[in-house]
């Protein structure tokens, strides 16, 4: 049973675990508090019993009349002769273990109580004098002064001092020293301890054993916030803490871990977002590539069979490559656009008045807008920072993208540029069929494209707009698509206005 209880004790306090460390420290704070505690008891007690003894000791000299004690030591250093024409002396009776003596001017010393006592140590006559002084100068308390010697026996014994003579000349006579054996008060002292030492068992005790469930009760939380994390640790970062337990510190832990849970699942959706926009990139600029390749790939064959002896078919063949290689040209050029804006999106800002830019490109758009009809609304001397050539870049986007979904007789397209409070807005506007409302949400995804036959007859790779949108967010600007089915499509740029 006992070793059963040792093993049980060892791995309890071997234990790494919260509950256990703050169990056993304290349990030892306590202990400690207790054991200082006992201490001062044990010397403050000790002081007042020694202190209350000789008060009572020091009452004791007070009641014994000096003319008895005076012919005891007149008759005590008397001869023989001069003892029988006296009278007799009477007994003192004292206390059992207690010790009295009276010491003379010349240092002899009486034991008065030899016969029904027990001896009385000697002092020197500093000491004496010394309790004797200490007496006087504790008049106010009344609390004499002690000393605690070993008679010729090894008795301890508290031993006070008194004057014998009269108050005006206290000293004429000798002293009054009085003992008493301390063994008792030891004892009294022991017993306390013993006591107090039994109680503070009782009470590590009583502590262990209703400390144990409450301290269970106070990390349930933290148990919760354990079972949490392990579920959270297999891989499901949408779980949360409990953040309202009652404890304040686990409740600021739990909000602040949460906190960190949402940016490492957003993080964590974002890397996923990233990765499967790098594979969809990857395979779309490798099916956008694989097209042109393939048709180059074929034309050669063509020719390496013989069509390049004849005329006809050797012009049409590099015809048709020239096309394709342009646009693997235009597509590569994109790409290093692209990958230029995500990098670090180097803009050469200049004073730009938007309202003159657009008004320097409107041959350049009369040219690709053909047949269609072009109206401006431009308000005059709008300006701001803005690098001018990515200015265009967009504004050949949009215009380009607006030509392609229009009819090209009754096409009508339309270039907005106004100015609304803090910001400036340049708005492009067309007529033609219009996106589907499922398209409008990744119209501006690298390689997208609402239309595959539209965007393949015109050359398009989808990345028209989304250089545009990277060229508008450099600026600190936003762009943005309204488009309605049969009725035409809006594009709306939005630049802060900067100086």
């Amino acid at each position: 049973m006992i070793a059963q209880f040792k093993r049980r004790f060892h791995t309890w306090t071997a234990s790494r675990s919260l509950r256990s460390q703050l169990l056993t420290r304290s349990l030892f704070i306590l202990a400690a508090l207790l054991m200082l505690i006992g201490v001062l008891q044990f010397l403050l007690t000790k002081d007042l019993l020694y202190r209350s003894k000789a008060e009572s000791m020091q009452a004791q000299i007070m009641t014994l009349p000096k003319e008895l004690l005076v012919n005891f030591n007149d008759r005590h250093h008397d001869s023989a002769a001069d003892r029988d024409d006296k009278r007799p002396n009477r007994p003192l009776f004292l206390m059992p273990g207690t010790s009295i003596a009276i010491v003379n001017q010349d240092g002899t010393v009486t034991d008065a109580g030899a016969d029904n006592g027990i001896a009385a140590p000697k002092l020197s006559n500093e000491e004496l004098q010394a309790l004797v002084g200490d007496n006087y100068n504790r008049g106010r308390d009344r609390t004499p002064g002690y000393k605690l010697v070993r008679d010729a026996n090894g008795t301890e014994q508290l031993v006070i001092a008194s004057p014998l003579g009269l108050p005006n000349n206290p000293s004429s006579e000798g002293y009054i020293q009085m003992g008493s054996d301390t063994a008792p008060i030891t004892k009294t002292l022991m017993q306390q301890l013993l006591t107090f030492i039994f109680l503070s068992l009782l009470a590590l005790a009583g502590g262990l054993f209703l400390y144990v469930p409450v301290l269970k009760r106070t990390l349930i939380p933290l148990s919760r916030m354990i079972s949490t994390v392990e579920q959270i640790d297999s891989g499901k970062l949408d779980e949360r803490l409990p953040q309202n337990q009652g404890q304040q510190e686990i409740d600021r832990l739990s909000r602040s871990f949460n906190g960190m849970l949402g940016r490492l699942e957003t993080s964590f959706e974002a890397e996923k977002q990233a990765k499967e926009r790098m594979r969809q990139f990857i395979a779309d600029a490798s099916h956008e590539l694989r097209t042109p390749l393939t048709s180059i790939h074929g034309f050669l064959e063509v020719l390496l069979r013989g069509a390049a002896s004849k005329p006809e078919q050797l012009n049409s063949a590099l015809t048709s490559m020239h096309g394709e290689s342009k646009r693997i040209n235009k597509l590569v050029e994109d790409l290093l656009v692209l990958a230029k804006f995500d990098q670090d999106p180097q803009l050469h800002l200049a004073d730009v008045s938007l309202t003159s830019l657009i008004r320097e490109m409107q041959p350049q758009l009369r040219m690709l807008a053909g047949d269609r009809e072009v109206r401006y609304v431009l308000t005059e001397e709008i300006r701001g920072s803005y690098d001018s050539d990515k200015i265009k870049q967009v504004i050949l986007n949009l215009f380009q993208n607006a030509v392609q979904h229009t009819d090209p007789i009754e096409g009508s397209i339309m270039i907005r540029l106004i100015l609304e409070g803090s910001r400036i807005k340049l708005s492009i506007r067309d007529n033609g069929v219009g996106i589907h409302e499922e398209h409008l949400s990744r119209l501006f995804e690298r390689f997208y494209r609402s239309d595959l036959s539209r965007g393949r007859k015109y050359g398009g790779a989808g990345l028209g707009l989304s250089i545009s949108q990277s060229i508008v967010e450099a600026h600190g600007g936003e762009i943005s698509v309204r488009s309605r089915i049969g009725q035409g499509s809006e594009f709306d740029v939005i630049f802060p206005v900067s100086f």
